[in-house]
């Protein structure tokens, strides 16, 4: 038995034809099936793998709490940009307390400092969290 290259595989040589003693005509056949076969374990493949992130998804979200903020609520915005100054590992993580002025679909919330300045950027819900004095 001689080792033959991928490369001659897919590229009929007449070396390929003498060794598997087949036609050029029934050579071309089971190629072509071999090719359906590919696409058919390749859709397969596709679906698994939809399949899969699904599932994981619906796990994920089983473990999900919405947050629900009210107008009024005293909330802690996380900090996102790290200052130059800052203190490194020992910066504050959260921002605050704030007050939740105004709710909007999609969670965003705009928010007033405790001396009812309004802030003008929205923030995300997931930046959030509820602030108990």
């Amino acid at each position: 038995m001689e080792a033959v290259l991928p490369v001659e595989v897919e590229i009929p040589s007449m070396r390929v034809f003498a060794e598997s003693k087949l036609k050029q005509a029934e050579w071309a056949k089971q190629r072509y099936k071999e090719l359906n076969l590919i696409d058919e374990k390749w859709l397969t493949a596709l679906c698994h793998g939809q399949c899969y992130q699904q599932s994981m998804a619906r796990t994920f979200n089983k473990k999900v709490r919405p947050r629900k903020f009210n107008p009024g609520d005293l909330v802690l915005r996380k900090v996102l940009h790290i200052a130059p100054d800052s203190k490194g590992k020992f910066a504050y993580k959260y921002d605050g307390p704030f007050i939740v002025k105004e709710i909007f679909d999609e969670g965003a919330i705009i928010l007033n400092d405790m001396d009812e300045n309004e802030n003008a950027l929205p923030v995300n819900t997931d930046a959030l969290k509820k602030y108990y004095p």
